[in-house]
């Protein structure tokens, strides 16, 4: 089969497109998947850049993909030949607390992913899409939606009527939108771009600030408040949002911490304390969380916000694309 894989922490440069790799067979509880489409994530960067010590190269990268059933082997029952699939982005996360060592049992970091004609998943580690979404659609939901997911709704508990602010533009954060507006929530959503918050209006945002036209965008959000501050902040850019988001949370709010774009640093806690702030690491999510999600988009025939899709040849000018900042939402590499 084809399958891209990363062979040395270079970067870009290190990625190796191999047209020879074996076809894998199942075992006892696995299944063999023929991918159709995979998705990029912030996380993809750094594992061809060797931040995560745990990989072990050569790897498959990518942990969202999506594609149809096609072997199993002995003892699976959740699933049959052409089965519409998921892998889940954690091999061994079911349900209840994060294991320990979920990190180290991640696709397309220490695991093999999803970038390539075939995946081997195991049972437990794969999970039936929606029907109404397309390969491309579905490919997107396994690390950003469940995040999105995880932060507002299993951890959040968002209600009709409360606020929420969503930084940024990305996968996680346009999921964000769309599953605090499926509760009801009021969204607030910034981004440095103009054009792209014009977007999200369309998709559901009540209102938008252009942070780089207003660097102190948390005194606009405690204006747009009326001085209160928001229920809930999705804090995707680390230690330089996050100083802000604890300005523009209302007293006993919560901040969900998924990502550090801006690098790390030092967070003066004394405001977690005084306004009470619940601040709660998300770390994508479980089997089960990722079947609740499927069940709420089924229902609302949600539609995944895809920028752009590449050819599989392409697949370096995805990370590129990515690279770049300029897209809203998803990338997707069709896999022909």
């Amino acid at each position: 089969m084809k399958a891209c894989e990363v062979r040395e922490t270079t970067g870009l440069d290190g990625l190796h497109l191999n047209a020879n790799r074996p076809e894998p067979a199942p075992g006892p509880g696995q299944i063999v998947v023929r991918m159709r489409a995979a998705a990029l994530n912030y996380r993809d960067h750094g594992v061809i850049k060797g931040a995560y010590g745990y990989t072990k190269f050569p790897v498959i990268p990518l942990s969202d993909g999506a594609g149809e059933v096609v072997a199993i082997g002995p003892g699976v029952t959740q699933f049959k030949a052409g089965d519409r699939v998921c892998g889940t982005f954690f091999v061994n996360w079911i349900s209840g607390r994060v294991p320990a060592d979920a990190s180290k049992n991640s696709l397309g970091g220490m695991v093999d992913g999803v970038l390539a004609e075939y995946a081997l998943l195991n049972e437990t580690g794969a999970i039936k899409i929606p029907d109404h979404l397309s390969f491309q659609e579905a490919a997107t939901l396994p690390c950003a939606a469940l995040t999105a997911w995880h932060a507002v709704v299993e951890a959040g508990r968002i209600k009709a009527g409360e606020t929420i602010v969503v930084l940024g533009t990305g996968g996680v954060s346009c999921f964000a939108l769309a599953f605090a507006k499926m509760h009801g929530a009021v969204v607030i959503m910034t981004s440095s771009s103009d054009d792209k918050l014009a977007r999200v209006k369309t998709l559901g945002a009540g209102m938008t600030i252009n942070y780089k036209n207003t660097p102190d965008w948390d005194q606009e959000v405690l204006k747009l408040t009326g001085g209160a501050g928001v229920d809930h902040i999705i804090e995707v850019g680390g230690p330089n949002t996050l100083a802000k988001s604890m300005l523009a949370i209302r007293p006993g709010g919560s901040i969900y911490v998924i990502g550090a774009l801006g690098g790390s640093g030092a967070i003066d806690p004394r405001a977690i304390n005084r306004k009470s702030i619940r601040l709660q690491g998300i770390h994508v999510g479980s089997r089960e969380m990722f079947a609740a999600m499927n069940r709420a988009i089924a229902h609302s025939r949600l539609k995944p916000v895809i920028d752009r899709v590449f050819d599989f040849a392409d697949a370096k000018a995805a990370y590129l694309h990515q690279q770049s900042g300029g897209h809203l939402g998803k990338i997707v590499i069709a896999i022909s």
